[in-house]
This record gives C-alpha cells, structure tokens and sequence, in this order.
C-alpha cells in the first residue's frame, strides 16, 4: 500500500489555501485522496467563517462534518423533538437516552444565549454550504445514541450511578457556562464538555468519547467512495471536525491498516445485557429469602413485619420521588405499587409505569415540544412543561425505589441477623 501522510498543524496555509490560515488544520494523504482535516471550536464565529471560506474558495471535491444524522437534523430542525412519539420512548426503554439528549440541548442553549453563538454553528455551515455548492455531503461521527450507550456499558454500576447523578443535577442547574468550559469547548469536544469533570477522571468515559470516535470518523472517512479523476490529481475531501478530535483522527487515518467497514461495526457495537447484575440478584435473593424465612421461622407476625418493612420503603420512596416530580396523583400510586413488585420485573424501572400514567393523564400538547429547548434550560421549566416532567417523573421514582430497596434490604438483613 502506498500512503503518504503529511501532517500540518497551525503553520501559515499554503499559498493556495489562504483560507486556513490562523486556523488549526492537517493534511493527511492517502490511496490517492487528500483529506484537509480543519479543526474548529464548537462556539466561535471565526470557525464559522474559515469553515465557509474553505468551501467557496478551497477546491474541494466533499465535504465531510463530525455529525451524524440525529444531530444534523437537531441543528437543522429545532422542532423535530414535536414529533417524538414519548410514549413510543418509554416503552422502548430510552428515557435516560432521551434525557441525556435533553441535557445536552439545555448546555447547547445556555452557551448560545450567553456567546451569541449557537454550539455547533460552524458545522451547520459546513453542511449548508456544501449542499449549496452540490458537493458530496459526508456525516461521519458516531450515532450519538451509540455512543452513549457504550458510555454507559463501559462505567459499570457505581459509574453509571455517579453520572446519573450528575447528569440530574445538570438538568436542573441554570448557571452560566464557566470561562474555563468555554475555554475547552475552543480546543476541545463538545460531547466531552458536556460531561464536564467525570470525562476527565474516567479513563472508560474519555474513550468512548474522544479515542473511539476518533478512530469511527477516520473509519468512515476511508469508506468515502473515490471516482477517478481524469487529470489524475488527488481526490480532496474537507473534514470538517472539533480541534479537540484533530490530532488522534489524522493518526488513524494515516495509519490504520484494519478494514474500515469491519472497524465501524466493532465501534457501533453495544452488547445486549441480558444477565441480571450481580447486586439484583442478591438483593432480590436476600428480600424474598428473608421475607420467608421469617415467615417460615418466626410465624405469621415475623414474616409480616418484613413484608410490611420492603413495601413500606420501596412504595413510600417511589411515592415520595414521584411526587416531588411533580406526579399526579394516579402516577404517584402506579410507582407506589410497581415498586415492591421490583424483585419480580428487574427487567422494567418502576419509574417507567409511573411516566405510562403520567403522558396519559397530562398528555404533552404540541407547544410543550415546540417550547422543550428553552424549558429544558431551567428547572423551573422543567416542572413546567408536561414533556420533561414525565422524564423527573422516570428518574426521581426508579431513584425513590433504588433507595427505598436499599434501606429496605438494610432493614430486613438487620432484623433477622438481630
């Protein structure tokens, strides 16, 4: 294989590239294409205008943007979220995904009302511009959806725990961006951002963010399908990627040998857990041994009064996280009986049959979805508007139940060692 890889990173543009001037970039030739990798930041004007300048004056042949068609069609269509199916999405499990999507929409929003800038400003360009000039338009980052998935595969249970946490309190918090986030937004990733200070000390997280993607966007890049050209020049592709993604994606795309094809499933792959986690089954062994054990040993009294202890916890705490979602009423009592019943459906949160009653009973109307991008910024907005509460409604029941099975476990496992 005959490759031959140039790499130019911040050095004035060539004579005929004036446009990348000032502006971070690398070339990388490869099997008779060259790829023009320019790094931008996620939240300024000037990438905005580089981004332009390079497809009306650079004489490209595609155009390649680090997005895939959920986030492009978020950027192109504020009003896609009015046509989600929720109750579609709660049955099919992917309230935490929708929820974390939503964080992202309110971190988007907030940068842009405090910068002036929408957050991914210049590949919206990218892609416009491209379309504008009939150039072959290339969507080359990872489904987000994927990636959060492998996130959360990759974190365990306690991880998992600590980023959902995290991620609860984001959405709830309406403070200005920090000069130092949008210092690293400039230099770095938008995804990775968004995370804050877990992605910097969670090896696992870091990866599927930046490392993985970079490696899939290199991947892909490679999979663009080269004509001919008749005066035998390089074929010239424009990636247009955050500065963040720039030097790991020009290495793997100059030295990777796998089959790219082969290499993009592996990345898009996120193992189906079927087994139950090692903490449910003995959660759920120590709730229903116990129980009749003391049913068994202690009579009728005993076995009472621990049944009594599991559903007084975890109804009273599905009840209690309901609620304080703001809940009504026959939501409140649908997480207060599916929580007890825990042991015998791991499978389906208790959260998920409260959110059920909840979009039934206060159906979202379609200027809840027209009005979640600004809602989503504020708590406030989050109680107000029927959409995003019914996914509080998700969240603070199945971590009223998670608590309640805890101290529930507690009680039970204390009762019958005393």
């Amino acid at each position: 294989m005959n490759e031959h890889m140039t790499p130019i990173l911040d050095e004035a543009a060539p004579a005929d590239g004036a446009y990348l001037a000032g502006q971070p970039y690398q070339i990388v030739e490869r099997n008779g294409v060259r790829y023009t990798l320019l790094g931008t930041a996620h939240v300024s004007r000037a990438s905005v205008d580089a981004v332009v300048a390079a497809i009306a004056d650079g004489n490209f042949d595609a155009v390649a943007v680090e997005l895939d068609p959920q986030r492009l069609q978020a950027l192109d269509d504020p009003e896609a979220l009015a046509k989600l199916d929720l109750v579609k999405v709660i049955r099919e499990g992917k309230v935490a995904l929708f929820a974390a999507n939503l964080g992202l929409a309110a971190y988007q929003r907030r940068l842009a009302e405090q910068l002036g800038i929408e957050p991914g400003a210049e590949l919206k360009a990218a892609a416009n511009a491209a379309k504008g000039r009939d150039l072959p338009l290339h969507l080359i980052d990872r489904d987000v959806g994927i990636t959060f998935k492998r996130i959360s595969a990759g974190l365990g249970f306690f991880g998992r725990i600590k980023l959902g946490t995290g991620l609860v309190t984001s959405l709830l918090v309406d403070d200005e961006v920090g000069e130092e986030e949008i210092e690293n937004l400039k230099q770095g990733d938008m995804l990775e951002s968004s995370f804050g200070e877990f992605a910097k000390q969670s090896p696992a997280l870091f990866a599927a963010l930046i490392d993985e993607r970079d490696q899939y966007m290199a991947a892909r890049l490679r999979q663009i399908e080269v004509p001919t050209k008749a005066d035998g020049t390089p074929y010239e592709v424009l990636a247009v990627v955050g500065a963040g993604h720039l030097q790991g994606l020009a290495r793997y795309l100059g030295e990777e040998q796998r089959e790219p094809a082969g290499l993009c499933a592996g990345l898009e792959y996120v193992e189906n857990r079927r087994k139950l986690p090692w903490f449910t089954i003995v959660i759920t062994a120590l709730v229903l041994g116990g129980i009749g054990w003391g049913f068994w040993n202690g009579g009728l009294a005993v076995g009472a009064d621990l049944l009594k202890q599991w559903v007084l916890y975890t109804a009273g705490l599905a009840a209690l996280g309901c609620a304080l979602a703001g809940g009504h009423p026959l939501s409140i009592l649908a997480g207060a009986i599916a929580a007890p019943l825990k042991p015998f459906r791991p499978g389906i949160p208790s959260g998920t049959f409260s959110a059920l009653v909840e979009v039934r009973i206060r159906k979202p109307a379609y200027g809840d979805f027209l009005a979640l991008r600004d809602d989503a910024q504020t708590w406030r907005g989050w109680y107000r508007n029927r959409v995003s509460r019914v996914v509080l409604n998700f969240i603070l029941t199945n971590l009223g139940t998670g608590v309640g099975v805890w101290i529930a476990g507690a009680r039970i496992f204390g009762k019958l060692a005393g």
